[in-house]
């Protein structure tokens, strides 16, 4: 069965018209993705990360793709003066920014007790002092210059449960799920909205590989998890990040929206694992059940 939806753009034409965006990690993978989307919705979006040869190349892509205005700024999130450098730039590019989407990430899977501390390190300060270096530059510029504006931030599932494996990143993704939703209460006052997005298996080159090498996917099959039984389609987190970005989602704040084809309810719930009993065993278990409710 195919189950590969049928993508269009979600919002109308020009929905994001008069947005500014500036996108951590937007050169490849989901921040190219969801750059794509805010382009062809007539946003002007600036893009960065720590290679300039890689926001160059994109940069040429997504001008030639969508026509649209999208420029770069080279820039190590973990470094404050950088963060309020690219914001600068920004406003000088592509004009009063708006919308600050803390995409920029790090993640590795390794038993923890294999880990240095400098290995903690690297992960926390890249997504979590990443995204309050660029919470603080950009909210503290907005209030202080009385204007309204949108946090988003990409978090995971395991923000909220926890995940072996991958402890520095949940650490720090939990702290972003925090920071989410205590500004939300907290900037509300000054037209400040903060959201943020916790999206399930969308393969990317590169990053993919790197969290399931062959070796480790030939054990753990990614897919099976997923109750929809496929991974998810760039365009529809596009789509999503486009919605809560935009006006029309203005009454949604501190809210995180999980896209993941029902993968970590999977996980959740206690009995989900039943579903691989075959049905002769069902019937079995039946006969045995009313059995006993005879007996009693």
């Amino acid at each position: 069965m195919n189950n590969k939806p049928d993508l269009s753009l979600l919002l109308r034409d020009n929905a994001l018209q008069g947005k500014s965006i500036v996108i951590t990690g937007g050169g490849t993978g989901l921040g190219k993705s969801m750059a794509t989307t805010f382009l062809k919705l007539g946003a002007r979006v600036l893009i960065t990360s720590r290679k300039e040869e890689v926001l160059q190349k994109t940069c040429e892509e997504l001008r030639q793709a969508t026509g649209g205005t999208i420029e770069y700024a080279v820039c190590d999130v973990r470094i404050m003066e950088q963060v309020e450098a690219t914001l600068a730039k920004a406003e000088a590019l592509i004009g009063p920014v708006n919308v600050w989407l803390n995409n920029a990430a790090g993640n590795f899977i390794s038993p923890t007790e294999r880990l240095s501390h400098r290995a903690f390190d690297t992960i926390i300060d890249i997504v979590l002092k990443g995204t309050y270096n660029s919470t603080l530059a950009a909210g503290k510029h907005w209030i202080a210059n009385n204007r309204t504006g949108v946090f988003l931030n990409i978090v995971t599932t395991y923000s909220w449960t926890g995940s072996a494996y991958v402890v520095p990143s949940a650490c720090a993704k939990a702290g972003v799920l925090a920071l989410t939703r205590s500004l939300a209460v907290e900037w509300a006052k000054y037209g400040i909205r903060s959201v943020a997005i916790a999206p399930g298996p969308f393969p990317t080159a590169g990053a993919w590989s790197r969290l399931f090498p062959e070796n480790i996917s030939k054990k753990i099959d990614p897919l099976s998890r997923i109750p929809l039984k496929r991974f998810g389609e760039h365009e529809e987190l596009g789509n999503l990040a486009s919605f809560l970005i935009s006006d029309f989602a203005s009454y949604i704040n501190g809210e995180v929206i999980t896209i993941d084809g029902g993968e970590w309810l999977q996980g959740a719930g206690e009995f989900n694992n039943l579903e691989h009993i075959p049905a002769p065993m069902w019937d079995e278990i039946e006969r045995m059940v009313r059995g006993k409710k005879s007996a009693e």
